[in-house]
């Protein structure tokens, strides 16, 4: 009912668990709650009408742990580079405009070729761009995209 509740009513959902253990308050998690209500207390042995089913705070660290072990554990969709991978681009290689291309001029070796850094169209696709007439022109010192050609 989580992920339904979700979308029915397009908000955030949770949980208010009164279950022993960490187990029903992950899988909720997992289906997509973003809040959990779960009882704590310092201590089961002071006693409490809530003390069978809450937590001590060490289980709640636990809790909290397992919580973000089983999203990282889905992952998430990611399209793009990573940081990492931006930083690096500027030492890969790419095709770039080295001389001004006018609109319908063919692209050759004398107006692009693969230098750093690596913003444009990947050096694979080279021969593909060769002879390929500009879509538009083109200065020199751009980096080329699939718009372009």
């Amino acid at each position: 009912t989580i992920p339904h509740l979700r979308e029915l009513f397009d908000c955030q959902v949770g949980l208010s668990d009164h279950t022993m253990g960490t187990g029903v308050s992950v899988a909720a998690t997992v289906l997509g709650a973003t809040v959990i209500e779960k009882h704590l207390t310092l201590s089961r042995a002071d006693g409490g009408p809530d003390s069978s089913f809450s937590m001590e705070p060490a289980e709640m660290a636990r809790l909290v742990h397992e919580c973000r072990q089983a999203q990282q554990a889905l992952g998430g969709v990611f399209y793009g580079p990573t940081a990492a991978e931006r930083k690096s681009l500027a030492f890969r290689r790419s095709i770039y405009v080295v001389q001004d291309v006018a609109e319908g001029e063919l692209l050759t070796t004398d107006n692009v070729r693969v230098i750093r850094p690596g913003y444009g169209l990947p050096p694979h696709e080279l021969p593909l761009v060769l002879g390929r007439p500009a879509r538009q022109a083109v200065r020199r010192g751009t980096a080329l995209s699939w718009d372009m050609v």
